[in-house]
């Protein structure tokens, strides 16, 4: 037995399990590479309306914020989501009109939503939503209104294979 091993013992520290990440279990610090820039999760909110669920991750890069929008519906649907200053109350129209496109209601609802990281502020919160398409189903803007305040994203979906994740944590 060396020296080192009687000073400070034979076993080397085990080593954390690293679960193997993917849209549906991103955590907290991982990064998210897309669009040849990097970013970090820093929220998280987990929604659930009535038992139909999906989750929006809070991503910092390094000149912008966005949020990566997860849904398993008959099959995985991701998008990427910008928050637009859009002046919005309620009640809210079945149209709206955003630069120079016309949106239209698809579905609208209330969910109660867990929120992690920077949203943890709004865990156990009620939100209602509201979602809008263009007429191609290209483009997506998405309303949440939290209390008395509205927020609006404008979005458009994007394939698993447009992302790279490294996991930031155990």
């Amino acid at each position: 037995m060396s020296l080192f091993k009687r000073l400070f013992g034979g076993k080397e520290p085990a080593r954390p399990e690293v679960e193997e990440r993917s849209v549906m279990n991103l955590k907290i610090k991982d990064i998210v590479t897309y669009d040849l820039q990097d970013y970090e999760v820093v929220g998280k909110l987990s929604y659930n309306d009535h038992g139909f669920k999906w989750t929006a991750y809070q991503l910092q890069g390094v000149q912008d914020v966005i949020w990566l929008g997860v849904e398993m519906d008959d099959e995985l649907e991701l998008g990427i989501y910008k928050k637009v200053p859009l002046k919005l109350q309620e009640p809210l129209p079945k149209e709206i009109e955003y630069e120079g496109i016309t949106y239209y209601l698809d579905e609208k609802g209330s969910a109660i939503v867990k929120g992690e990281g920077r949203s943890q502020n709004v865990d156990g919160v009620k939100c209602k939503y509201a979602e809008y398409y263009d007429e191609e189903d290209e483009k997506a803007l998405s309303v949440e209104i939290w209390g008395g305040d509205v927020e609006a994203s404008t979005g458009y979906s994007i394939e698993e294979y447009e992302i790279k994740i490294i996991a930031g944590s155990n």
